[in-house]
């Protein structure tokens, strides 16, 4: 066998491993639109969590609607006031090739801080179509945090579908995103 061939068994088991590091259990802390307690979030530590050194450009362009993401709905405050806040052209930031609307200064520079903190999973696609190997567009009021990430939904009744295994359909959207977009 060549050496090329040996070189990527290396790099596969190499990959294997680390790979392999992140996929210890977790507990799902859930805060949603149905909550009434905003407080109850808790944040969980995600070992597999920030950029992989191994990997390319890994940015993805995110669901907008004319350029808007999550239809003007101020990504920091799902997780600052618990609910849905529209922002306004006049706190604007733009990130991934995509407008992101704020409620206030203070909400646009946290997110500048760390816009992955805030931006929602899956490039802000539906999470019940990303885990069913699809994308769909998403309501800014069917979301939900799980484990410090917002996660949306093309609708309540789809959310709602998705909810029935919160930690399955987040594993089989983990397994589909990015290469969903591909399709």
């Amino acid at each position: 066998m060549s050496i090329s061939y040996w070189a990527n068994v290396a790099i596969a088991t190499t990959l294997t491993v680390a790979l392999a590091s992140c996929s210890g259990s977790r507990t799902t802390d859930v805060v949603s639109s149905d909550s009434s307690d905003a407080d109850a979030q808790v944040s969980a530590t995600d070992p597999c969590a920030g950029a992989n050194p191994c990997a390319g450009d890994t940015s993805v362009s995110y669901f907008s609607d004319d350029g808007i993401a999550i239809r003007g709905a101020d990504p920091v405050a799902y997780f600052t006031d618990g609910q849905v806040v529209i922002g306004t052209s006049e706190f604007e930031y733009e990130w991934n090739g995509t407008t992101w609307q704020f409620a206030s200064a203070e909400h646009r520079d946290l997110f500048a801080e760390s816009p992955e903190d805030y931006a929602p999973q899956y490039g802000g696609y539906c999470a019940w179509a990303v885990s069913q190997g699809n994308t769909a567009p998403i309501d800014p009021e069917a979301w939900r945090i799980v484990d410090g990430k917002l996660y949306l939904n093309y609708d309540l009744r789809i959310q709602e579908r998705w909810a029935e295994d919160i930690e399955g359909n987040i594993a089989k959207a983990d397994g589909n995103w990015p290469e969903v977009l591909d399709q």
